[in-house]
């Protein structure tokens, strides 16, 4: 069974503001530990795929810093550029079409390129469950993380009670794929057993997942498809910029999974961050006595619960309590904790506002 990796590392990580930034976004930063988000995903599943079958997808603007800090076992021509993005179902059929110029029938295995996963064991385990389930039956196949508190910032996917692949472990079909859920919905969920968290991780044949393109994104495939012959060519990057210039913008939960009633799902049972917040900081650096994450040189009295991040000077505070300070050379975040889902509003507000300097 051949099997490739693509890694999608186009985003913005904007809810990651003011770390976070258009041309060093957060799977580019080192959070938790020695190297960056992008190479410890990469390491992550080398074990279980070639790191010289990975692609990885990313925008023009983040390509020449990407190429230079990428995992050396990445080969340069893998690196596929998007000239503008068009969310992750454009990404994806752009690297299933190259990979199944050569490779049709093997396992390629989607990952964002920024989550934060612990347990290797049980990480490889569970992949190698859903690469198997994948080459057993044209399905596409997801990873879904059993909940352990009411999470109200993921999306939720529901399974079917019964299993399809018993023999070989916790395989299951999927009912539908729900929205990020209110509170008392998450906490229905959280009690009910019958939810699990989208990894956003993905497994399928290259053909699958092109056969799911026709079928459900058929204008988007049109358009891509004629990609497939200048492949490998001199005319391949301008081709792609005309294409895309086309192309709508949708994802593929949207645009596939939430429409196809031929997805399986396989339980993951290790811990998984999106770190998509300040907040998620919490899964990866543990809190001091007072409640507060602190990655900063801080001085703080009777300050608790906090999270402090600074990369420049001291941080000072003084009978503080629940509050999100990120201060960086050029700009200084402060919210509160419950809010943090709202700093993709503010970033957005300095999009609409034209101060570009700060993006």
């Amino acid at each position: 069974m051949d099997k490739f990796a693509v890694v999608l590392a186009g985003g913005g990580g904007t809810r990651f503001w003011p770390l976070s930034r258009k041309e060093r976004p957060k799977q580019l930063l080192r959070l938790g530990s020695d190297d960056i988000m992008l190479n410890d995903t990469i390491s992550r599943f080398e074990t279980v795929i070639p790191i010289g079958h990975t692609y990885v997808v990313t925008n023009q603007s983040q390509a020449e810093l990407l190429a230079g800090m990428v995992h050396p076992g990445v080969p340069q021509e893998n690196i596929l550029i998007e000239p503008i993005g068009r969310s992750t179902a454009a990404s994806i059929l752009y690297a299933a079409l190259t990979v199944g110029q050569t490779h049709p029938e093997a396992i390629l295995a989607i990952f964002p390129a920024d989550h934060y996963i612990t347990d290797q064991g049980r990480f490889e385990t569970t992949l190698e469950l859903a690469c198997k389930a994948a080459d057993t039956a044209p399905r596409l196949v997801t990873i879904g993380i059993r909940p352990v508190f009411a999470a109200t910032g993921y999306g939720y996917i529901r399974y079917q009670e019964k299993p399809v692949l018993s023999e070989e472990g916790l395989v299951y079909a999927v009912e539908e794929f729900v929205e990020k859920p209110n509170l008392a919905t998450a906490q229905a969920y959280l009690s009910g057993h019958q939810h699990l968290w989208n990894s956003g991780i993905l497994i399928g044949k290259v053909s699958v997942v092109i056969e799911n393109f026709r079928r459900y994104l058929p204008r988007l495939y049109r358009l891509m498809s004629p990609l497939q012959q200048h492949l490998g060519t001199s005319l391949a990057r301008s081709v792609v910029d005309t294409i895309y210039a086309e192309l709508p913008s949708i994802s593929i939960d949207y645009g596939i999974l939430e429409r196809s009633d031929e997805v399986w799902v396989v339980i993951g049972d290790f811990d998984w961050n999106d770190v998509g917040t300040w907040e998620a900081l919490g899964s990866i650096f543990p809190p001091d006595a007072s409640g507060n994450i602190v990655q900063a040189d801080h001085l703080g009295i009777r300050t608790q619960n906090s999270i402090i991040y600074s990369t420049e000077r001291l941080i000072a505070t003084i009978g503080v309590e629940g509050l999100i300070i990120a201060d960086t050379k050029d700009a200084l975040l402060i919210c509160p904790k419950e809010q943090s889902q709202a700093v993709r509003e503010l970033v957005d507000r300095l999009h609409s506002e034209g101060r570009h300097e700060y993006l």
